[in-house]
């Protein structure tokens, strides 16, 4: 029998777990915030690892002497260390395409309910039963203004089209991977100057990846940039953006509203953690990191995942979609799709 061990089980995949049994594996599931040497000592003889947010580190691909392959039912990839596995030979998978329309939707969610002030007038109207239109409660419009998406991937053009075309938004984009016609296609007017853009933005969206290169892109002079009005919306991975810069922004009120789904330590908390001083203000969005999570992503997720999964366990190469160099640099056991 086969081994198959998946972490942070606190996300539901009833379809994951139900598929991979059928299919006669052995499934270990563990919680999220395992100790590495309770998750080494799970994976010393699986055959397959299935993670979403725990790190695996080059101690337990090390220490996996059976391991076929790594799959993270997700799309980032920063917390598995593909080098560790591609000195074992150990092929490494993501699903990267199930909620790209998905976390765009989420995305401009955030934006529009902070656009038309819905956290702070629903909290008063939950309070005292009415308000009047006050000054106070006064909302923006999407249309005419102008949006700064920070990566132009497929994300983010989905996000540009929904700005753009739905609501006649100016859109502009910053992100040198992506070259100045894939953006005119999709409706973004290309800035090459990341500071240049954001001074120029009523709201931006994050849409990058985290790497070397972007951890910390936007920091405390990039957040200077900002319109005291702007709203800013990250969705991608919390260590984009140096958290303490932002919340002492938004204290300050040196920025017009956040929302984020995303956050370098989670889970969030309501204490004790670097963004718990935002929580309960009336310009501020937290979400748990679902903006992913709908009944058609997550069809998408499993039936996908599983079949990465099966491509393992039978011995063929594991399809790998995504366009992520780090992926793409794989030469073991991987084919590319």
């Amino acid at each position: 029998m086969m081994k198959a061990v998946r972490t942070d089980r606190e996300l539901e995949c009833p379809g994951i777990d139900a598929g991979l049994r059928a299919r006669g594996v052995e499934l270990v599931t563990l919680p999220d915030g395992i100790p590495e040497a309770d998750l080494i000592a799970a994976v010393a003889d699986a055959d397959l690892l299935l993670m979403c947010y725990t790190p695996i580190t080059a101690h337990v691909i090390d220490a996996a002497h059976k391991l076929k392959g790594i799959v993270k039912y997700g799309v980032g990839i920063d917390a598995i260390d593909i080098q560790a596995a591609m000195r074992r030979g150990i092929p490494v998978v993501n699903v990267p395409e199930y909620a790209e329309e998905t976390v765009a939707e989420g995305a401009f969610a955030l934006m529009i309910a902070l656009a038309k002030r819905l956290p702070a007038i629903t909290a008063a109207v939950s309070r005292v039963g009415w308000v009047w239109p006050e000054q106070r409660w006064l909302g923006r419009d999407i249309s005419g203004a102008t949006l700064g998406l920070v990566g132009c991937g497929r994300i983010g053009r989905s996000m540009a089209r929904m700005a753009g075309q739905g609501f006649r938004a100016r859109v502009l984009g910053f992100d040198p991977n992506v070259d100045a016609a894939t953006m005119r296609h999709a409706g973004i007017e290309k800035i090459d100057d990341l500071r240049d853009m954001l001074s120029a933005c009523d709201f931006v969206s994050i849409h990058c990846v985290l790497n070397e290169a972007t951890r910390g892109l936007i920091g405390r002079s990039e957040l200077a940039c900002l319109k005291p009005s702007a709203i800013l919306i990250n969705v991608s991975r919390g260590a984009l953006i140096d958290e303490a810069a932002l919340v002492e922004a938004v204290v300050e009120n040196r920025i017009g509203g956040l929302g984020l789904d995303v956050y370098s330590q989670e889970p969030l908390a309501t204490a004790g953690h670097p963004m718990s001083a935002l929580l309960g203000r009336d310009n501020v969005i937290l979400f748990p990191h679902l903006t992913f999570f709908t009944v058609e992503a997550m069809r998408r997720l499993e039936e996908d995942t599983l079949a990465r999964c099966f491509e393992i366990l039978d011995g063929r190469p594991v399809t790998v979609r995504s366009l992520d160099p780090r992926l793409r640099a794989q030469t073991d056991g991987v084919v590319f799709g």
